[in-house]
């Protein structure tokens, strides 16, 4: 299936405090952006894949969805992975459409906790509440103590992840959060879970992104312009609690990268620029490490010796990533991903011919890969 299929569209919303839309008209507004951005029309689409919004489950949440986009889809339906779902509905879209169960396929996703309830996010995790786990930073603090412990990964480590995020965001016009930071602000941001900061936080935010897929056939034989090749995907999943699990400084994303470079048939070493998955900077930390750009327990000194930065040997969240450009789960990195091999990003790679991506759910529960070239 390698280069197959293809991402033919792409669309977003405004990213931010967004009052008084629904999670039907911001996915209603970025399926609309999309569909123009490839140039077809909406009774084109037969596949309809939904990520549910976090803050608030819906029961039948892709019909009601297909009904306010007026399309009658073949194929489709809601994912729960967290924030891997994006990146996993885009790998079986691209099956779909490889079986002849669909031909042009819309993934989709948006929410408003920024603005309605964010309630998703801050709840008791679990029966682990008499112990004072409250809310999703709880859960990624134990796994970043634990990494320190074992590696003697630093807080400053951390920080350089969030200063070149907020750097690129801060020159990306549509990121949320467009102010660049130094790593002594980083440093001074208060205490959230110990050892996060505020700033090792990713955003709370409205918005919704689409993608549209098709063949690279049907691509080509409708005209379709910028259409970006999807080289490989996979995925890892991990049934295990924090808590519980044998090994708090390995994930699902290890399995995941590794069925997608297979597939894509390329190594770390061949990717230009990534899209990491940045809903706390140990996330990103510990994603680079699985995914092979360095050792274990290595990822603290390559995040700190200017490897990530737009001309260092990986640039990554060349829009911002979910620390500044916005929170929400994901998409927006496949759509900065896509950007990036059209060659028509803000912060633009030069060169860049191959983009990893990484999409995550859960407390490092679901991990999603897709690689994307030229």
């Amino acid at each position: 299936m390698r280069g197959d299929v293809v991402i033919a569209g792409i669309g977003q919303t405004e990213f931010g405090k967004l009052p008084g839309r629904s999670t039907y008209s911001l996915n209603a507004e970025a399926v609309r952006n999309a569909l123009h951005d490839a140039g077809l029309a909406k009774d084109r689409v037969d596949g309809l894949f939904v990520k549910f919004p976090t803050s608030r489950f819906e029961f039948m949440y892709g019909q009601k969805l297909a009904e306010t986009l007026g399309i009658v889809p073949r194929i489709g339906g809601v994912w729960d992975q967290g924030g891997a779902a994006n990146a996993s509905m885009i790998g079986y879209a691209a099956m779909a459409i490889a079986a002849g169960q669909c031909e042009v396929a819309v993934v989709t996703f948006a929410d408003n906790p920024k603005t309605g309830t964010r309630q998703a996010y801050d709840k008791a995790w679990g029966d682990d509440e008499v112990h004072g786990w409250f809310g999703i930073p709880a859960g990624y603090a134990m796994i970043a103590q634990r990494h320190m412990a074992q590696y003697g990964t630093t807080a400053e480590q951390l920080g350089a992840i969030s200063v070149i995020c907020r750097k690129n965001g801060a020159r990306n016009p549509r990121a949320q959060l467009q102010k660049p930071q130094t790593l002594d602000a980083y440093m001074n941001s208060p205490m959230i879970v110990e050892p996060l900061r505020r700033d090792d936080c990713c955003l709370v935010s409205d918005g919704g992104a689409a993608v549209v897929l098709t063949s690279a056939a049907t691509a080509r034989r409708e005209g379709i312009d910028g259409a970006v090749p999807l080289l490989g995907f996979g995925q890892g999943q991990s049934s295990w609690e924090v808590a519980q699990r044998p090994d708090l400084t390995t994930t699902a994303a290890k399995r995941s990268a590794r069925t997608a470079f297979d597939m894509a048939g390329i190594s770390p070493s061949d990717v230009d620029v990534a899209q990491v998955y940045d809903c706390f900077t140990i996330t990103a930390l510990m994603t680079l490490e699985d995914y092979g750009f360095c050792d274990p327990g290595q990822g603290g000194d390559f995040c700190a010796s200017g490897a990530l930065e737009l001309d260092g040997a990986l640039p990554i969240n060349t829009s911002g990533g979910l620390l500044s450009e916005t929170g929400m789960p994901g998409m927006q990195l496949i759509l900065e991903g896509v950007r990036q091999m059209r060659g028509s990003a803000v912060n633009q790679v030069l060169g860049a011919k191959t983009c990893a991506i990484s999409n995550q759910g859960g407390v490092m529960h679901t991990h999603a890969t897709l690689i994307l070239g030229q």
